[in-house]
Protein backbone atom coordinates (compact mmCIF):
# COMPACT_ATOMS: atom_id res chain seq x y z
CA UNK A 1 0.00 0.00 0.00
CA UNK A 2 1.34 4.00 -1.30
CA UNK A 3 1.11 6.04 1.90
CA UNK A 4 1.67 9.86 1.43
CA UNK A 5 3.99 11.48 3.66
CA UNK A 6 2.91 11.84 6.95
CA UNK A 7 2.53 15.65 6.89
CA UNK A 8 0.71 16.30 3.50
CA UNK A 9 -1.46 13.07 4.78
CA UNK A 10 -2.21 14.89 7.68
CA UNK A 11 -2.84 17.97 5.88
CA UNK A 12 -5.05 15.96 3.25
CA UNK A 13 -7.45 14.54 6.28
CA UNK A 14 -7.59 18.19 8.09
CA UNK A 15 -9.06 19.11 4.17
CA UNK A 16 -11.39 16.39 4.27
CA UNK A 17 -12.89 16.47 7.68
CA UNK A 18 -13.22 20.04 6.79
CA UNK A 19 -15.02 19.39 3.82
CA UNK A 20 -16.93 16.91 5.36
CA UNK A 21 -17.91 19.08 7.93
CA UNK A 22 -19.05 21.88 5.56
CA UNK A 23 -21.07 19.63 3.61
CA UNK A 24 -23.05 18.84 6.56
CA UNK A 25 -23.77 22.42 7.80
CA UNK A 26 -24.61 23.03 4.48
CA UNK A 27 -26.96 20.03 4.45
CA UNK A 28 -28.39 21.55 7.53
CA UNK A 29 -29.13 24.78 6.30
CA UNK A 30 -30.94 23.04 2.60
CA UNK A 31 -33.43 25.55 1.78
CA UNK A 32 -36.08 24.13 -0.54
CA UNK A 33 -36.86 25.06 -3.70
CA UNK A 34 -40.53 23.31 -3.94
CA UNK A 35 -43.05 25.74 -2.29
CA UNK A 36 -46.82 24.62 -2.28
CA UNK A 37 -47.67 28.06 -0.37
CA UNK A 38 -47.44 29.91 -3.95
CA UNK A 39 -49.27 26.94 -5.75
CA UNK A 40 -52.92 27.23 -5.45
CA UNK A 41 -54.31 26.09 -7.78
CA UNK A 42 -56.83 27.69 -10.58
CA UNK A 43 -57.65 30.97 -9.63
CA UNK A 44 -61.55 30.57 -10.95
CA UNK A 45 -62.46 28.37 -8.45
CA UNK A 46 -64.37 28.28 -5.58
CA UNK A 47 -61.58 28.47 -2.93
CA UNK A 48 -61.28 27.37 0.70
CA UNK A 49 -61.44 29.81 2.96
CA UNK A 50 -59.78 29.87 6.85
CA UNK A 51 -60.10 32.16 8.84
CA UNK A 52 -58.14 31.81 12.40
CA UNK A 53 -59.79 33.50 15.48
CA UNK A 54 -57.07 33.24 18.28
CA UNK A 55 -59.04 33.86 21.91
CA UNK A 56 -58.21 33.60 25.44
CA UNK A 57 -59.92 30.62 26.93
CA UNK A 58 -63.29 32.29 28.39
CA UNK A 59 -63.02 29.46 31.30
CA UNK A 60 -60.38 31.81 32.96
CA UNK A 61 -62.05 34.52 32.90
CA UNK A 62 -63.61 36.48 35.92
CA UNK A 63 -66.84 35.33 37.28
CA UNK A 64 -68.49 38.98 36.34
CA UNK A 65 -67.46 38.07 33.17
CA UNK A 66 -70.71 38.49 30.81
CA UNK A 67 -71.45 36.22 28.18
CA UNK A 68 -73.66 39.19 26.09
CA UNK A 69 -70.68 41.01 26.09
CA UNK A 70 -69.44 38.22 22.93
CA UNK A 71 -72.90 39.30 21.02
CA UNK A 72 -70.96 41.81 18.93
CA UNK A 73 -67.91 39.33 18.22
CA UNK A 74 -70.48 36.75 17.04
CA UNK A 75 -71.96 38.99 14.59
CA UNK A 76 -69.01 39.85 12.93
CA UNK A 77 -67.92 36.11 12.54
CA UNK A 78 -71.59 35.24 11.21
CA UNK A 79 -71.07 38.21 8.60
CA UNK A 80 -68.08 36.34 7.09
CA UNK A 81 -70.78 33.49 7.18
CA UNK A 82 -68.63 30.27 8.04
CA UNK A 83 -70.16 26.40 6.00
CA UNK A 84 -67.92 24.69 8.86
CA UNK A 85 -66.33 25.17 12.45
CA UNK A 86 -63.92 24.29 13.72
CA UNK A 87 -63.13 24.17 17.88
CA UNK A 88 -60.18 23.43 20.23
CA UNK A 89 -61.28 20.09 21.81
CA UNK A 90 -60.36 16.02 21.05
CA UNK A 91 -62.63 14.58 19.10
CA UNK A 92 -64.79 11.77 20.19
CA UNK A 93 -62.53 9.42 18.40
CA UNK A 94 -59.54 10.74 19.36
CA UNK A 95 -60.48 10.43 22.91
CA UNK A 96 -61.52 6.81 21.95
CA UNK A 97 -57.97 5.96 20.70
CA UNK A 98 -56.39 7.76 23.72
CA UNK A 99 -58.14 6.18 26.20
CA UNK A 100 -57.01 2.36 24.65
CA UNK A 101 -53.20 3.55 25.98
CA UNK A 102 -53.84 4.35 29.39
CA UNK A 103 -50.33 4.20 30.12
CA UNK A 104 -49.06 6.97 27.83
CA UNK A 105 -52.55 8.98 27.99
CA UNK A 106 -54.41 8.43 31.21
CA UNK A 107 -53.83 12.36 32.23
CA UNK A 108 -54.76 13.37 29.01
CA UNK A 109 -57.93 11.74 28.71
CA UNK A 110 -58.91 13.16 32.54
CA UNK A 111 -58.08 16.61 31.31
CA UNK A 112 -59.21 16.64 27.66
CA UNK A 113 -62.02 13.76 27.11
CA UNK A 114 -65.24 14.10 28.23
CA UNK A 115 -67.39 10.89 28.92
CA UNK A 116 -69.60 9.65 26.45
CA UNK A 117 -70.43 6.30 28.34
CA UNK A 118 -74.01 7.96 30.07
CA UNK A 119 -75.39 7.91 26.18
CA UNK A 120 -73.74 5.32 25.11
CA UNK A 121 -75.50 3.41 27.20
CA UNK A 122 -78.96 5.03 26.53
CA UNK A 123 -78.49 4.28 22.79
CA UNK A 124 -76.35 1.28 23.33
CA UNK A 125 -73.65 2.67 21.23
CA UNK A 126 -70.02 3.04 21.59
CA UNK A 127 -67.65 5.64 20.72
CA UNK A 128 -67.13 4.65 16.92
CA UNK A 129 -70.51 3.49 16.07
CA UNK A 130 -72.13 6.85 17.65
CA UNK A 131 -69.93 8.56 14.96
CA UNK A 132 -70.70 6.51 12.26
CA UNK A 133 -74.59 6.99 12.88
CA UNK A 134 -74.33 10.88 13.43
CA UNK A 135 -73.00 10.75 9.40
CA UNK A 136 -74.70 8.20 8.45
CA UNK A 137 -78.01 10.81 9.98
CA UNK A 138 -76.69 13.96 8.11
CA UNK A 139 -76.24 12.16 5.34
CA UNK A 140 -79.87 12.00 4.65
CA UNK A 141 -80.48 15.06 6.85
CA UNK A 142 -83.72 16.56 6.02
CA UNK A 143 -84.50 20.35 4.92
CA UNK A 144 -86.45 20.92 8.25
CA UNK A 145 -86.29 17.90 10.62
CA UNK A 146 -88.62 17.69 13.54
CA UNK A 147 -87.92 17.99 16.85
CA UNK A 148 -87.76 14.37 17.43
CA UNK A 149 -85.22 14.01 15.11
CA UNK A 150 -82.60 16.76 16.53
CA UNK A 151 -83.06 15.58 19.86
CA UNK A 152 -81.88 11.94 18.09
CA UNK A 153 -79.20 13.39 16.99
CA UNK A 154 -77.99 15.66 20.19
CA UNK A 155 -77.83 12.29 21.72
CA UNK A 156 -76.00 10.40 19.27
CA UNK A 157 -73.43 13.51 19.21
CA UNK A 158 -73.25 13.18 22.78
CA UNK A 159 -72.45 9.09 22.43
CA UNK A 160 -70.24 10.02 20.02
CA UNK A 161 -68.05 12.06 22.30
CA UNK A 162 -68.92 15.42 20.48
CA UNK A 163 -70.60 17.62 22.98
CA UNK A 164 -70.17 20.40 20.96
CA UNK A 165 -71.80 19.04 18.21
CA UNK A 166 -74.83 18.20 20.78
CA UNK A 167 -75.16 21.78 21.98
CA UNK A 168 -75.62 22.79 18.35
CA UNK A 169 -78.73 20.55 18.34
CA UNK A 170 -79.98 21.72 21.37
CA UNK A 171 -80.33 25.26 20.09
CA UNK A 172 -81.27 24.52 17.13
CA UNK A 173 -84.59 22.62 18.97
CA UNK A 174 -87.32 25.54 20.17
CA UNK A 175 -86.78 26.11 23.85
CA UNK A 176 -90.12 24.19 24.57
CA UNK A 177 -88.80 21.09 22.73
CA UNK A 178 -86.01 20.75 24.74
CA UNK A 179 -86.84 17.89 26.71
CA UNK A 180 -86.14 13.83 27.39
CA UNK A 181 -87.01 11.54 24.51
CA UNK A 182 -86.11 10.39 21.71
CA UNK A 183 -82.87 8.77 23.36
CA UNK A 184 -82.44 11.66 25.82
CA UNK A 185 -82.99 10.70 29.02
CA UNK A 186 -83.60 13.39 31.67
CA UNK A 187 -80.17 12.80 32.77
CA UNK A 188 -78.66 13.93 29.47
CA UNK A 189 -81.05 16.87 29.24
CA UNK A 190 -79.30 18.10 32.37
CA UNK A 191 -75.94 17.44 30.96
CA UNK A 192 -76.47 19.08 27.62
CA UNK A 193 -78.41 22.57 30.03
CA UNK A 194 -74.88 22.70 32.05
CA UNK A 195 -72.96 22.33 28.76
CA UNK A 196 -75.21 24.85 26.98
CA UNK A 197 -74.13 27.99 29.56
CA UNK A 198 -70.78 26.53 30.52
CA UNK A 199 -68.23 29.22 30.02
CA UNK A 200 -65.81 28.01 26.94
CA UNK A 201 -65.59 29.30 23.51
CA UNK A 202 -67.15 26.14 22.02
CA UNK A 203 -70.38 26.71 23.94
CA UNK A 204 -70.08 30.45 24.35
CA UNK A 205 -68.71 31.11 20.63
CA UNK A 206 -69.12 28.09 18.09
CA UNK A 207 -72.16 26.33 19.23
CA UNK A 208 -74.13 29.52 19.02
CA UNK A 209 -72.89 30.89 16.02
CA UNK A 210 -73.61 27.39 14.08
CA UNK A 211 -77.18 27.27 15.49
CA UNK A 212 -77.61 30.82 13.99
CA UNK A 213 -76.01 30.04 10.93
CA UNK A 214 -77.96 26.68 10.41
CA UNK A 215 -74.96 24.39 10.70
CA UNK A 216 -75.39 21.34 12.46
CA UNK A 217 -72.64 20.22 13.68
CA UNK A 218 -68.99 21.55 14.80
CA UNK A 219 -65.37 20.07 13.90
CA UNK A 220 -63.73 18.64 17.20
CA UNK A 221 -60.09 19.32 15.84
CA UNK A 222 -58.07 19.19 18.63
CA UNK A 223 -54.96 16.73 19.34
CA UNK A 224 -52.74 15.40 21.92
CA UNK A 225 -51.62 12.17 20.28
CA UNK A 226 -48.18 13.64 21.20
CA UNK A 227 -48.69 13.86 24.98
CA UNK A 228 -46.65 11.39 26.40
CA UNK A 229 -45.85 11.55 30.71
CA UNK A 230 -42.39 12.71 31.70
CA UNK A 231 -40.36 9.83 33.45
CA UNK A 232 -40.96 10.01 37.07
CA UNK A 233 -37.24 10.48 37.99
CA UNK A 234 -36.95 13.93 35.40
CA UNK A 235 -40.41 15.33 36.26
CA UNK A 236 -38.82 17.90 38.59
CA UNK A 237 -35.87 18.74 36.24
CA UNK A 238 -38.16 19.59 33.18
CA UNK A 239 -39.97 21.55 35.69
CA UNK A 240 -38.15 23.64 36.54
CA UNK A 241 -36.10 23.66 33.09
CA UNK A 242 -39.20 25.10 31.59
CA UNK A 243 -40.08 27.20 34.36
CA UNK A 244 -36.50 28.94 33.94
CA UNK A 245 -37.16 28.92 30.51
CA UNK A 246 -40.36 30.89 31.13
CA UNK A 247 -38.93 33.65 33.55
CA UNK A 248 -38.17 36.17 30.77
CA UNK A 249 -38.79 40.14 30.21
CA UNK A 250 -41.40 39.30 27.62
CA UNK A 251 -43.42 37.12 29.84
CA UNK A 252 -43.70 40.29 31.48
CA UNK A 253 -44.10 42.06 28.67
CA UNK A 254 -47.24 40.05 27.71
CA UNK A 255 -48.36 39.93 30.77
CA UNK A 256 -49.06 43.59 31.38
CA UNK A 257 -50.23 43.82 27.60
CA UNK A 258 -53.17 41.34 27.75
CA UNK A 259 -53.96 41.59 31.37
CA UNK A 260 -55.97 45.24 31.26
CA UNK A 261 -57.53 43.39 27.84
CA UNK A 262 -58.87 40.81 29.67
CA UNK A 263 -60.07 42.82 32.47
CA UNK A 264 -61.88 44.59 30.28
CA UNK A 265 -64.11 42.15 28.67
CA UNK A 266 -66.95 43.20 30.25
CA UNK A 267 -68.47 44.86 28.01
CA UNK A 268 -69.07 44.76 24.05
CA UNK A 269 -66.49 47.01 23.25
CA UNK A 270 -63.59 45.47 25.10
CA UNK A 271 -64.56 42.28 23.96
CA UNK A 272 -63.76 43.80 20.29
CA UNK A 273 -60.20 44.89 22.03
CA UNK A 274 -59.02 42.27 22.93
CA UNK A 275 -59.81 39.80 19.71
CA UNK A 276 -58.76 42.44 17.64
CA UNK A 277 -55.35 42.56 19.87
CA UNK A 278 -55.50 39.12 20.17
CA UNK A 279 -55.04 38.45 16.87
CA UNK A 280 -52.55 41.22 15.71
CA UNK A 281 -48.77 40.47 14.70
CA UNK A 282 -47.92 41.34 18.10
CA UNK A 283 -49.64 38.87 19.75
CA UNK A 284 -48.16 35.81 17.91
CA UNK A 285 -44.93 37.40 18.03
CA UNK A 286 -45.03 37.77 21.95
CA UNK A 287 -46.11 33.99 22.24
CA UNK A 288 -43.18 33.03 20.37
CA UNK A 289 -40.63 35.10 22.30
CA UNK A 290 -42.20 34.56 25.71
CA UNK A 291 -43.23 30.66 25.44
CA UNK A 292 -41.64 28.55 22.37
CA UNK A 293 -38.73 30.56 21.43
CA UNK A 294 -37.44 30.99 25.48
CA UNK A 295 -37.98 27.07 25.64
CA UNK A 296 -36.16 26.31 22.34
CA UNK A 297 -32.53 27.69 23.66
CA UNK A 298 -33.53 26.66 26.93
CA UNK A 299 -29.77 24.90 27.70
CA UNK A 300 -30.34 21.96 29.78
CA UNK A 301 -27.66 19.07 28.64
CA UNK A 302 -31.36 16.51 28.24
CA UNK A 303 -32.47 19.58 25.84
CA UNK A 304 -36.29 19.98 27.97
CA UNK A 305 -36.93 22.54 26.01
CA UNK A 306 -36.50 21.16 22.60
CA UNK A 307 -38.81 18.73 23.66
CA UNK A 308 -41.29 20.76 24.31
CA UNK A 309 -41.30 22.82 21.08
CA UNK A 310 -41.60 19.73 19.57
CA UNK A 311 -44.73 18.36 21.37
CA UNK A 312 -45.93 22.14 20.73
CA UNK A 313 -45.43 21.87 16.79
CA UNK A 314 -46.45 18.58 16.34
CA UNK A 315 -49.62 19.16 18.17
CA UNK A 316 -50.09 22.32 15.97
CA UNK A 317 -49.18 19.98 12.87
CA UNK A 318 -51.99 17.39 13.74
CA UNK A 319 -54.56 19.95 14.44
CA UNK A 320 -53.82 21.34 10.94
CA UNK A 321 -54.00 18.71 9.79
CA UNK A 322 -57.63 17.37 10.95
CA UNK A 323 -58.72 20.88 9.64
CA UNK A 324 -57.21 20.23 5.92
CA UNK A 325 -59.30 16.50 6.46
CA UNK A 326 -62.65 18.76 7.00
CA UNK A 327 -61.96 21.00 3.73
CA UNK A 328 -61.01 18.15 1.93
CA UNK A 329 -65.03 16.83 2.47
CA UNK A 330 -66.44 19.76 0.55
CA UNK A 331 -64.28 21.82 -1.34
CA UNK A 332 -65.20 25.27 -1.81
CA UNK A 333 -65.66 25.75 2.11
CA UNK A 334 -65.49 28.51 4.28
CA UNK A 335 -63.87 27.80 7.69
CA UNK A 336 -63.92 29.36 10.95
CA UNK A 337 -60.92 28.04 13.06
CA UNK A 338 -61.39 29.38 16.97
CA UNK A 339 -58.17 28.53 18.73
CA UNK A 340 -56.30 29.48 21.71
CA UNK A 341 -54.55 32.63 20.45
CA UNK A 342 -50.78 30.88 21.14
CA UNK A 343 -51.90 28.66 18.32
CA UNK A 344 -52.95 31.22 16.02
CA UNK A 345 -49.20 31.96 14.46
CA UNK A 346 -49.01 28.56 13.79
CA UNK A 347 -52.03 27.56 12.44
CA UNK A 348 -52.02 30.09 9.71
CA UNK A 349 -48.49 29.43 8.74
CA UNK A 350 -49.09 25.69 8.70
CA UNK A 351 -52.29 26.51 6.66
CA UNK A 352 -50.44 28.36 4.30
CA UNK A 353 -48.35 25.72 2.97
CA UNK A 354 -51.49 24.40 1.81
CA UNK A 355 -52.19 24.31 -2.13
CA UNK A 356 -55.89 24.22 -1.62
CA UNK A 357 -56.27 26.49 1.50
CA UNK A 358 -56.35 30.64 1.26
CA UNK A 359 -56.50 32.46 4.54
CA UNK A 360 -58.68 35.12 6.08
CA UNK A 361 -57.50 38.51 7.18
CA UNK A 362 -59.22 38.00 11.31
CA UNK A 363 -58.11 42.25 11.45
CA UNK A 364 -60.33 42.87 8.37
CA UNK A 365 -63.76 40.98 9.52
CA UNK A 366 -63.07 42.49 13.67
CA UNK A 367 -63.23 45.99 12.43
Amino acid sequence: MHRLPARIGSTALAIAAAMAIAGVAAAQHHQPTFHPDRLKGSPTRVPNEVLVLGTTHLSGLPDGFRPASLTPLIDRLAGWRPTAIATEDLSGLQCDALRRYPYRYTASTLDYCPDPSAAGRALGLDVPAANAAAERTLAAWPAVPAPAQRRRLAAVFLAAGEPGSAVVQWLRLDPAERRAGDGLTEPLVQMLEKRRVRRNETTLIAAPLAARLGLERLWSVDDHSADRPTPPDEEKAYEAAIMKAWDNPVVRERTAWSKPLEAGMDTPDGVLALYRAYNSPRAADLAFRSDFGAALDEPSPQGYGRSYVGWWETRNLRMVANIRDVLSRRPGNRLLAIVGASHKGYYEAYLNQMHDVRLADTAAILK
